[in-house]
């Protein structure tokens, strides 16, 4: 029986086991679908408070880790499989190990889509990227590429020419599903030129790192070589939930629904970071909010101490 359990290991787990550890309630994380989260495939992580040289995204996980363990964390590897939170103490499976709870802190995270080209995950880190607000400012003065046509990616495509000297918007159709502000926000910046209807085919990569895309038009069937030094990926996250689907409120993307914080609306169980989190995705708000649903989790024990 433990006094808390924490699936998931980014930033929001991790920071859930510090303070749940610092509480004496010895949690355990069980690691999740990636340990160490989004995170861990960061290389040069220069917004997070504390480091103003920057810190890679895998040390910084790395240090948060060491941090609980030294608290008294516990950490267990794989990706839970089921759960049962009809009543306390909750039942968690991951592989062939069982795992009961007083509480339950739900910090799984969320993948980012990728377009599925060969190479393309080797390539985070080296040119490919999911984040702009995250590594714009690795791209100054150089010419990069956005994949998509929702408003994140209008919105990716906007912000990141505050820093490169030419955006590149890929959509596989003429039509977007952005709404009508964003389409015409992007259109009427001058550095950023719409290419469509286009699909990435191949991310030119010779030294290792991303120097330019090879495309293929959809209608006219014709190819197309651009030369950028940045591909952002802007066609979605999927929140790591299916696990909890028919167990928890969640939205029509699967993002898990919290209310006054962290709370479900099952007692006892709580939610932070990017399963809950679709506007923000930053490493300092998962931490946020890891740290409140370890507050709530230690609240809700003290007042049910059976």
């Amino acid at each position: 029986m433990e006094n808390v359990v924490i699936i998931g290991s980014g930033c929001a787990g991790l920071t859930a086991a510090i303070y749940a550890a610092r509480a004496n309630l010895k949690p355990l994380v069980i690691d999740g679908q990636e340990q160490g989260g989004q995170l861990a495939l960061t290389t040069h992580v220069e917004n997070y408070p504390g480091f103003p040289d920057g810190i890679m995204g895998p040390e910084l996980i790395e240090n948060m880790r060491k941090q609980a363990q030294r608290f008294g964390a516990a950490f267990k590897a794989g990706a839970v499989s089921e759960v049962d939170i009809t009543k306390r103490p909750f039942k968690i499976t991951a592989g062939k190990d069982a795992y009961e709870a007083k509480a339950l802190i739900i910090a799984a995270g969320a993948t980012a889509r990728l377009l599925g080209l060969e190479g393309e995950r080797e390539l985070i880190g080296r040119g490919v990227s999911t984040c702009a607000t995250c590594d714009g400012y690795f791209f100054r003065e150089k010419a990069i590429a956005v994949v998509g046509g929702g408003d994140s990616a209008m919105e990716e495509a906007n912000f990141l020419t505050r820093y490169a000297s030419k955006v590149y918007l890929i959509h596989r159709r003429n039509e977007f599903r952005a709404s009508k502000i964003m389409i015409d926000r992007a259109r009427a910046n001058p550095k950023v030129e719409f290419v469509t209807p286009f699909v990435v085919e191949e991310i030119l990569s010779p030294k290792g790192h991303v120097e330019g895309a090879r495309l293929r038009g959809l209608e006219k069937k014709e190819a197309r070589e651009i030369a950028v030094d940045g591909i952002f990926v802007a066609i979605g996250h999927d929140p790591n939930s299916t696990v909890f689907k028919g167990k928890l409120e969640m939205d029509s993307n699967g993002y898990l629904l919290t209310k006054h914080g962290t709370l479900t609306s099952v007692p006892g169980v709580f939610v932070a970071g990017d399963v809950q989190d679709h506007r923000y995705r930053q490493a300092v708000t998962a931490a946020g909010s890891g740290c409140m649903a370890a507050l709530d989790a230690e609240k809700f024990l003290e007042e049910h101490t059976d």
